[in-house]
């Protein structure tokens, strides 16, 4: 393994220094005959997709050749850190590859039957909920997803999937296991039964309140909106329009208010973190369509900081210090006053290892 020399300023310290890569970690210590990939530049840790799905698509678990190529797109994109936010396919296997962005895996999407899109989740009864969570608890790595809310054709509109009471016991049993929760919440009923209920994250967030975004703040609840996925809700509603009209409306009047939503939780104290939803809809290696849309509402410094240091040190990774592995974008910009240098980095390195 080649040994590699930088010389910048390695975001958050504003003090540029040098580092230098050896055995695939930061050390502030020279190496002799290291490479010198650049100096006076700006550096920053891989970015985080803290929404995915990979190896799903709209058809389930698409296999492995193609899990693969969700994750080399991913990587190809920056992103050096994925939290897999619910996946038939059991990506065990890609922890152990090294060419790979890392992976937090959460286990299945946990939903219930003919209320969520098939072939997505594990489908069970309100009375299996906290079973199942115990499950995916202890096969997953600290993360467990639920789908919060989606239309009940039976009311003609979005509505929880899960008993307040049922979700609150199944949230407490997923902390005594030793994982957190997120939940996908569209509306505002879900969202905020589960912030009450003690949720650690969620996923999307249309429906926040001004009260839910306030509870969230005092309980250190995290969001992470996916900004890319919002524009989609008229594509999503439309064909609802003549046989759900409410839920279409519903849909369509979160979707106008979207950047309004997001804009109070920030500016409230929410944490706010990227995730594109890649998986079905959403192509994957699109971070950085994200993080543009998420600085619309936030600014550059808050947005690069949501994508990489922030968002690391949220899911327990190493950041830029002698000892971590080195995980990196070389721009030649700071990205908090120029976004548009993460779009043409200077150069890319996972593992001590130069990407592309």
């Amino acid at each position: 393994m080649t040994a590699l020399h930088l010389h910048g300023t390695f975001l958050p310290d504003e003090e540029p220094r040098d580092f230098w890569i050896a055995d695939g970690v930061l050390t502030d210590r020279p190496v002799a005959g290291a490479q010198t990939i650049a100096r006076d530049a700006w550096v920053i840790p891989g970015l985080v997709d803290a929404h995915s799905h990979v190896g799903l698509g709209v058809e389930g678990d698409v296999g492995a050749e193609r899990a693969r190529a969700h994750a080399v797109a991913d990587l190809s994109g920056g992103t050096m850190l994925i939290r897999d936010n619910g996946s038939q396919h059991d990506s065990r296997w890609m922890q152990s590859e090294d060419d790979l962005p890392r992976l937090l895996r959460s286990g299945r999407h946990i939903a219930r039957p003919k209320r969520y899109i098939r072939n997505l989740g594990v489908e069970v009864e309100p009375e299996r909920l906290v079973e199942q969570v115990r499950h995916e608890a202890r096969s997953g790595d600290g993360w467990i997803k639920l789908v919060g809310d989606w239309i009940d054709r039976s009311v003609g509109d979005l509505a929880p999937l899960w008993p307040a009471d049922v979700a609150a016991e199944a949230i407490a049993a997923a902390h005594d296991e030793g994982a957190r929760v997120t939940a996908h919440c569209f509306g505002e009923q879900a969202v905020a039964e589960l912030v009450a209920a003690g949720i650690d994250c969620i996923e999307h967030g249309t429906g926040l309140t001004a009260d839910v975004i306030d509870q969230m703040v005092a309980n250190g609840t995290a969001l992470v909106p996916t900004m890319i996925n919002l524009d989609l809700f008229p594509f999503y509603a439309e064909p609802a329009q003549e046989k759900f009209p409410t839920y279409y409306a519903h849909m369509m009047d979160l979707h106008a208010r979207r950047r309004e939503t997001i804009c109070s939780a920030i500016e409230a104290g929410v944490a706010v973190y990227t995730g594109t939803d890649a998986g079905t809809v959403i192509e994957h290696g699109r971070i950085k369509d994200e993080i543009d849309a998420i600085a619309e509402v936030a600014g550059a410094d808050y947005t690069v900081a949501a994508a990489s240091w922030g968002a690391r040190e949220w899911l327990g990774a190493e950041g830029l210090v002698a000892g971590a592995s080195a995980d990196l974008i070389v721009l030649d910009a700071d990205p908090r006053r120029d976004l548009t240098s993460l779009r043409r980095p200077v150069a890319m390195v996972l593992r001590g290892q130069l990407v592309g």
